[in-house]
């Protein structure tokens, strides 16, 4: 008997659909062990601290391993608490944005100045900045604390040289307004060849017929940066400026280690330090934990209008 020719198409495609659903399947199984060992590190641990932030943890429930759930308790104090609005939040924000204007700023400046140096100075620039980048943060949190000590610093010595302050009396380190401008040009000065770099790179895949058209136009050089430049690499700044969001809103050892940024100075505290001091030296560790998840959500809706704009600036392009 003939086969019925309706259904040979339907057996016919059957393997192809087995091996196109093997083709989906394999990069899932290439990834499954580095998923895995991402979930150990990362997302196990980010469920802990979601499920401490919702009890009263303390050494008494560490050592017995005891549970006290209190729901939202910790929340609601947290939010109720004045000290977060006028002291720790205005820290954590407007530092985070002084700090990601201002290393926008330099590091774009420094991959202009890149950008016309001859191949040796280039190179000089190049590696001297980066050895700004590779210094670890705690290393470079202890030099700025020795530049601005108030009795052998480099800053007090100079401003008392010159007859402008009296060291045994000024101490920059215990007004809030001076400890995070001291702590800004130590993220700044260790955050911005990431975004130099970066820009330089970008700015090498611009065409030169570019620039030089309307240079024969007239344009002068803030109208080619703006009209030229800054729209042709929007990608990039747009990246770097995310990234060092993100980064700049969870610094922790350059407020940490700085005199009274550990909690003895409450007034220069963010919310990552806060965090740190609620666990570890009022071991509350459920109030350290909601801490910790305000500002993990905090980051998260950085992060989404990150993808956001991203999406949006594809679509146009």
């Amino acid at each position: 008997m003939a086969a019925d020719p309706a259904k040979l198409p339907a057996r016919a495609t059957a393997p192809a659909r087995r091996a196109a659903r093997t083709r989906a399947l394999r990069p899932w199984l290439l990834l499954a062990p580095a998923l895995l060992v991402l979930a150990v590190l990362l997302f196990w641990p980010l469920v802990r601290v979601v499920t401490l932030s919702f009890q009263d943890y303390g050494l008494r429930e560490l050592n017995t391993g005891a549970t006290d759930y209190t729901g939202l308790d910790n929340y609601r104090e947290i939010l109720g608490d004045s000290f977060l609005w006028r002291q720790v939040l205005p820290n954590t924000v407007l530092f985070a944005g002084t700090c990601v204007v201002l290393t926008l700023v330099v590091g774009t400046l420094v991959a202009l100045l890149l950008q016309r140096l001859g191949r040796t100075w280039r190179l000089i620039c190049s590696s001297v900045i980066m050895t700004a980048w590779a210094m670890p943060a705690v290393t470079g949190t202890y030099v700025w604390i020795w530049i601005f000590d108030p009795l052998d610093g480099v800053v007090s010595g100079g401003l008392d040289g010159a007859g402008l302050i009296e060291p045994r009396e000024t101490n920059w380190f215990t007004d809030r307004w001076s400890f995070y401008a001291i702590a800004t040009l130590n993220v700044v000065h260790h955050g911005f060849p990431f975004v130099a770099i970066t820009v330089y790179a970008a700015l090498l895949t611009i065409p030169r017929e570019l620039p030089e058209a309307a240079l024969m136009d007239g344009a002068g050089a803030w109208q080619r940066f703006w009209r030229i430049t800054v729209p042709t690499i929007r990608p990039v700044f747009l990246i770097v400026v995310i990234l060092s969001t993100i980064w700049d809103f969870k610094v922790f050892a350059q407020v940490y280690l700085m005199p009274g940024g550990s909690g003895s100075n409450p007034d220069v505290l963010n919310l990552g330090v806060w965090s740190y001091v609620e666990s570890f030296r009022r071991n509350d560790y459920g109030m350290g934990s909601a801490v910790a998840v305000l500002l993990t959500l905090l980051l998260l809706a950085v992060t989404v209008v990150y993808v956001k704009v991203l999406s949006r600036e594809r679509d146009e392009l």
